[in-house]
């Protein structure tokens, strides 16, 4: 990409960790962070386990005020929010608060809180729903909190793209950077969809597991022949993207550079991919462009890899078409097998384990991966990390309405 984007902080909370460093060692170590549903009654639905962030404390860490007129997506938010701003260093005052601004993405917003005042008003009337109902549930207030919190003044605006989110929030955040509308920008995703109605609308759907209940820590098994659907999860990453030149002048630790952003349309089907992957492809061929680099260019794949039939096939498939012969020479894993799918926080939180890839040299593991499927044929590096050199890694995002999104991000 020119006018070169730098990543100067990360932050993040997740079903494995919370904070960067604590996330990364978990996924380092292949720790899974699912686990059956306490929070509500789960009892008659197919699906009963998920993702959960267990230790997270909205009161602890943000004040009870802010917790009774927030949603826990924006409370997420908010916490990663601080960290990456924290990571970074930047002070954004006077001067600085109108150059700095924020995308954040959610696939479903306030969900949770829609569901129980849905509930109240039925049970109770009109009088007694939250008058803060709307501004919990809508999917902007994620970015419009953490401009408040942290007092950001430039662009600032929602991606709504299921999924995908996160990922397009980052991409276009940068392309915000590129085009002189911000020095820096706040970007990233959050979710927090574990709800009756959730969870019930996507097992409905046939997209979410179902068949490993009682062994809940197997049940994400992306690209493994016995997979039988996703694991949903809760949580929220963000990273802050700076002017490459800002960053050295100012003398910023600089995490990585993003190289490239790709995004396309598969123009197919609400839920399901081509078989061919191609709108997949489109997105990885365009951010490879971008980043101006062959299919030799890039050591590292943290893949999409939901854990779902069509999904996983179909992102084999769009790997091995646009890198060829060199796909066999990837290592290609997802994340999810870990932390569950995020949804909206998940192109996020994967891009800080992308980037952390790129840092240490160690490419995560697929955990769960125990018998191949014939249509999934890469090198997943399966059951434990794998230490290599990583120049550049690739982080695919693939949502719902077939919305693509590829980042790659390489060594500063």
């Amino acid at each position: 990409m020119s006018n070169g984007v730098a990543v100067t902080g990360m932050g993040v909370v997740s079903p494995v960790g919370i904070g960067v460093p604590a996330m990364w060692s978990g996924i380092v170590a292949g720790e899974s962070g699912v686990t059956p549903v306490a929070s509500i009654d789960v009892s008659d639905l197919p699906s009963r386990i998920a993702g959960q962030v267990l230790d997270f404390d909205g009161d602890a860490a943000l004040g009870s005020r802010t917790t009774r007129r927030t949603d826990r997506y924006v409370q997420m938010a908010l916490v990663a929010a601080r960290e990456a701003l924290a990571d970074s260093g930047l002070a954004p005052d006077e001067a600085l608060s109108p150059q700095i601004g924020c995308f954040m993405g959610s696939g479903i917003g306030g969900i949770a809180t829609l569901s129980t005042q849905y509930d109240v008003l039925a049970e109770r009337g009109p009088r007694r729903v939250s008058p803060f109902l709307v501004p919990m549930m809508i999917v902007n207030m994620a970015a419009g909190q953490v401009a408040i919190d942290l007092g950001l003044k430039g662009p600032n605006m929602a991606m709504v793209s299921a999924c995908a989110s996160g990922a397009h929030a980052i991409g276009e955040a940068a392309a915000t950077i590129q085009r002189g509308d911000a020095v820096a920008m706040l970007a990233g995703g959050c979710e927090a969809p574990i709800s009756r109605i959730g969870m019930t609308g996507f097992t409905q759907g046939r997209a979410m597991s179902t068949g490993f209940n009682d062994n809940p820590a197997a049940a994400s098994r992306p690209f493994d022949a016995s997979r039988d659907g996703f694991v949903i999860a809760e949580g929220a990453g963000v990273l802050v993207l700076e002017d490459e030149q800002h960053a050295r002048e100012r003398g910023a630790h600089i995490h990585a550079l993003l190289l490239g952003y790709g995004a396309s349309a598969d123009a197919f089907h609400v839920t399901l991919p081509p078989d061919d992957g191609g709108g997949a492809a489109q997105a990885m061929g365009r951010a490879l462009a971008k980043a101006e680099l062959n299919g030799d260019g890039v050591d590292y794949i943290n893949a999409h890899g939901t854990s779902t039939s069509s999904g996983d096939s179909a992102e084999t498939i769009a790997i091995r078409s646009i890198f060829g012969d060199a796909a066999g020479g990837l290592a290609v894993s997802s994340s999810k097998s870990m932390l569950g799918h995020m949804i909206g926080a998940a192109g996020a939180t994967e891009a800080i384990i992308s980037i952390m890839a790129v840092a240490e040299d160690i490419a995560p593991p697929t955990i769960n991966y125990e018998e191949p499927d014939p249509e999934c044929d890469l090198d997943y590096v399966p059951n434990e990390a794998r230490a290599m050199p990583i120049r550049a890694a690739l982080s695919n995002s693939f949502g719902f309405g077939g919305q693509n999104a590829s980042l790659i991000f390489g060594a500063a």
